[in-house]
């Protein structure tokens, strides 16, 4: 698949990334300085280039990456699949990983789960945004009816998530429940998840 926003933001790609902004902002700022890692970044990095003076050091992943990106100072990016460069990645290098509207696209979201706890140092934290069953509906809508947002990441999904599908991944990677927070948000459609290493 390419890279998110390779050919712009719809309308309603820059809204879903405003209303992610306040919630990951909050979780980097629990941090003196961390190393970050955002998985999907997007070719633009719109969300790590945003956290780039909070941070000592983001690393994004996708399938292509702008040179605008690139040019950031303290930005690093691998360019291909998740399931090709998380791998290569040593372990307890990070102390936030974030999936933000990643996990709906992977076959194996288990595997990828393991590979975010894997690159997580202790006390770290792993931040999920994934469209929920509710917000299946109006992505749909927003895609093929309206024509609001591009159909081909839609079309790309394999799943949607609510509470009690998300969490049971969670703990089978290793997050003990009691380190697991989820809420609904941007507008009840998606569901935001904030488990920590303990």
């Amino acid at each position: 698949m390419r890279a998110y926003g390779v050919e712009g933001l719809t309308f309603v790609d820059r809204f879903g990334v405003f209303l992610s902004r306040r919630p990951i902002r909050k979780v980097v700022r629990e941090y003196a300085s961390p190393d970050v890692l955002d998985i999907g970044c997007g070719f633009q990095a719109t969300q790590l280039r945003d956290l780039a003076p909070l941070i000592r050091s983001g690393m994004g992943v996708d399938s292509r990456i702008s040179d605008e990106a690139k040019a950031v100072p303290n930005l690093t990016f691998k360019e291909g699949s998740a399931e090709k460069s998380l791998p290569t990645i040593a372990d307890a290098s990070f102390d936030v990983v974030m999936m933000i509207s990643v996990l709906e696209h992977l076959w194996e979201p288990l595997q990828a789960l393991n590979e975010c706890r894997r690159l997580l140092r202790p006390e770290g934290t792993l931040l999920l945004n994934v469209p929920n069953w509710l917000g299946k509906e109006f992505l749909e809508l927003s895609a093929f009816r309206l024509g609001l947002s591009t159909p081909e990441g839609v079309e790309d999904h394999k799943t949607y998530y609510d509470k009690r599908d998300l969490w049971p991944l969670l703990v089978r990677s290793g997050f003990k429940p009691s380190q697991i927070r989820m809420k609904y948000h941007k507008l009840g459609m998606n569901l935001l998840a904030v488990a920590r290493m303990s």
